[in-house]
């Protein structure tokens, strides 16, 4: 099966959105999941964000939330995968692998000076990935709670 990668409307990933948040509710605390069409219109009027699908032929099965920030030590900007999801019947075959590519040539086409992005420790799938296609940091990423009920 071959995965294409490009732009994805916010209205048309509403299903994959939908399926994402039944996946994420375990993960959340003190708070449904915001519906589809709410999810959508927060990307569609952020003018940082931009949302790439990948799809197995016209259907689009994942999605991958790129955002450009400034970043202070280059002078430069970056990007930061926010979100990254594939359907899980699609899992294991190179979607994953395809949208972190589309985003690498989005920071390449913008110079961006690198993307950085957060992976649950327990997701073991996605860290085999990430471990194989770039560099692990010495970082570690913290969170300052400051809405209990609306943050992870």
């Amino acid at each position: 099966m071959s995965i294409a990668t490009r732009r994805l409307l916010p209205t048309d990933a509403l299903p994959l959105f939908d399926a994402y948040a039944a996946e994420m509710r375990g993960l959340l605390h003190g708070r449904a999941a915001a519906r589809a069409a709410e999810a959508a219109a927060l990307i569609a009027a952020a003018p940082a964000a931009t949302l790439l699908g990948a799809f197995a032929g016209d259907a689009p099965i994942g999605f991958l939330v790129l955002l450009e920030l400034p970043e202070i030590v280059f002078a430069r900007c970056c990007g930061q995968i926010e979100d990254l999801f594939v359907l899980p019947a699609y899992r294991g075959r190179g979607a994953a692998r395809a949208l972190v590519a589309a985003a690498e040539a989005e920071g390449r086409a913008r110079t961006w000076s690198h993307i950085r992005w957060f992976v649950p420790e327990g997701d073991m799938a996605a860290i085999a990935l990430y471990d194989r296609i770039a560099a692990r940091t010495d970082w570690r990423a913290y969170i300052l709670r400051l809405e209990p009920d609306a943050s992870l």
